[in-house]
């Protein structure tokens, strides 16, 4: 496997580091601090925030740096909304091809149960992300893949924020992928879309209101 170069090196820092640390959100960030905090020369640095302003994820200010921008109710909103249309069809198209990785998804739920309390509570919603990627992995779709994929930092830094909002979400968020894992393993397409619904209405919910 090649050796990641610089570029990639401070993509992947500041996209799986530094946009989901709540602390830094509303903060701005110039090249130089990247560089001291990772150790690698300011170019691939200006290279890489270049490609997140690209996605939206942070914004370029003219001698102030990067600006990470908490996300927005719309931005929340739309996400949401994204996810319900991707995450259901899922649900509908792997129950019908008798796809649904159910010994997966038990294995994350369980880890997800190992990940309690605030210390752990990225670790934690990267677990959850990647309980929702299974379920879209197994349509064996790749576009499909790639365009949820996509979606991740955004939804870990929504998910992280949301478990500092509101006390017990953690708990919350292991009794909502249960009832989605019981409805997709039932083979009840009607109950995996209902389960899926409140999850992420509950999510938009504490994230508004914060």
């Amino acid at each position: 496997m090649p050796a990641q170069s610089g570029r990639e090196k401070a993509y992947a820092f500041l996209k799986e580091t530094v946009l989901t640390d709540p602390d830094m959100q509303g903060r701005f960030l110039t090249e130089q601090e990247i560089a001291d905090r990772i150790g690698i020369s300011r170019t691939p640095i200006r290279e890489a925030l270049l490609l997140l302003a690209a996605e939206d994820l942070v914004q370029l200010v003219p001698k102030r740096g990067a600006h990470i921008a908490p996300l927005s109710g719309r931005e929340i909103t739309e996400l949401m909304e994204l996810r319900g249309i991707v995450e259901r069809h899922a649900a509908e198209r792997t129950i019908e091809a008798g796809t649904v990785p159910v010994e997966k998804l038990t294995e994350l739920l369980e880890r997800q149960r190992e990940l309690m309390g605030p210390e752990q509570a990225k670790e934690f919603i990267a677990v959850d992300h990647l309980f929702h990627a299974t379920m879209i992995a197994a349509v064996g779709n790749e576009l499909l893949n790639r365009h949820y994929d996509g979606l991740r930092s955004r939804q870990i830094r929504a998910g992280v924020v949301a478990l500092y909002t509101q006390t017990g979400r953690q708990e919350e968020v292991l009794g909502e992928h249960r009832a989605i894992l019981d409805a997709v393993a039932a083979g009840d397409p009607e109950a995996a879309r209902a389960a899926i619904s409140a999850h992420l209405g509950s999510t938009l919910k504490v994230l508004l209101a914060g």
